[in-house]
């Protein structure tokens, strides 16, 4: 039978005991991520034209200027170092995208303020009414260290803003730039365990490495190593940490097929087996969680576990109850099994091929 099993995590780097504090920046600035770049809401066409030269200096009556009537969009630049905007401009023009560098500080904060305001109090409201305005904001818009609104709601634990921003296209597996920390990162770092699993449950990415080469569950794993026991204050984060790494333990692991159980050790959560794999790669031992249950049923009933490759046939038993012939990988000679001894899927592959080769010959006659 076919026996699935879940794989090692990726190695991890080793931890410093010294380590007393989150191991990168706190994600929430006093101030928005953007300042005032001109004292008044016109640009200069001709800036336009040459962006890598500042716009030059003339009065407003000058024709050579465009007023600006509103930011009707927004999109990060690439790599997450800046923004550009959309605008929509007084004199007819066709709307256009022009950096940030080139806009006026009270049309930013007008169209950027809401957004990170709600970014910095997790505000599902706010980033919903925001969102269905359809305009082309871009929820992936970064602040100054390349930080997307997801990053700082991930920060804060906030399941609904989460949600809403990943249905709205948010990208899950954003870097910023100041540690190139995820979302994800963010959740495992400041002990947020629901959010790590609906970020998972989303299509998060559980082995993207920040600049330091930690995954989202490196990273749980140094903190939690650096956690005090026995310290009344800090019960509650250990066991937030610990539920942080078990859901991502669960993600970083991999079904991968079984030959055998050779051996187990430990009790209770540290309950280990030791896998022999069918591919031939070294044996391992794996905790006992990650362990198909099916597997654990048999070796625990002291049965030889062999592996299936197909069934390929079937019969009613003395019993009356329904029999399959099993084809092994390790057996010379196929065996008749009784139905709970066969797995599901290779049973219902012999049933849909018993059906074609019964509608072909339906046909044929």
């Amino acid at each position: 039978m076919d026996a699935l099993f879940l794989t090692k995590p990726p190695s991890h780097l080793n931890l410093s005991p010294h380590l007393t504090k989150l191991p990168f920046s706190p994600i929430f600035p006093s101030h928005y991520p953007f300042r005032p770049k001109h004292t008044h809401s016109f640009l200069t066409l001709s800036s336009l034209q040459n962006q890598h030269q500042p716009p030059q200096q003339t009065t407003t009556e000058d024709e050579s200027y465009g007023e600006v009537k509103r930011i009707i969009g927004s999109r990060a630049l690439n790599g997450a170092t800046g923004m550009e905007y959309l605008i929509e401009w007084k004199d007819g023009h066709t709307p256009s995208w022009v950096p940030s560098d080139f806009i006026a500080g009270d049309v930013l904060a007008d169209y950027e303020a809401p957004w990170w305001t709600a970014a910095k109090k997790a505000d599902e409201a706010a980033f919903k009414s925001l969102i269905e305005v359809g305009d082309e904001r871009d929820v992936d818009a970064v602040d100054s260290d390349g930080r997307t609104a997801l990053i700082f709601v991930s920060g804060l634990g906030s399941e609904p803003c989460v949600r809403l921003l990943a249905e709205a296209g948010a990208n899950l597996d954003h870097r910023e730039n100041s540690g190139g920390l995820t979302a994800l990162h963010m959740a495992a770092g400041y002990v947020k365990p629901g959010v790590a699993k609906l970020l998972l449950d989303e299509g998060a990415d559980p082995e993207i490495e920040d600049d330091r080469g930690r995954t989202p569950l490196d990273l749980a794993r140094e903190i939690l190593k650096v956690t005090p026991k026995g310290n009344p204050m800090q019960f509650g984060r250990r066991i937030g940490l610990e539920g942080v790494v078990r859901v991502l333990e669960g993600a970083v692991f991999e079904y991968a097929e079984v030959e055998e159980i050779i051996e187990k050790r430990g009790k209770g959560e540290n309950l280990e087996y030791l896998v022999r794999w069918k591919d031939g790669g070294a044996n391992e031992w794996v905790k006992a969680r990650f362990v198909a249950e099916e597997l654990v049923r048999d070796y625990e009933a002291g049965l030889e576990y062999a592996v299936a490759e197909a069934v390929v046939d079937s019969r009613s038993g003395d019993d009356g109850k329904l029999e399959f012939l099993v084809k092994w990988a390790d057996l010379d000679e196929p065996t008749w099994e009784p139905e709970d001894n066969v797995d599901d899927e290779l049973i219902k592959e012999f049933q849909l091929s018993s059906n074609n080769v019964v509608s072909s010959n339906q046909e044929n006659a």
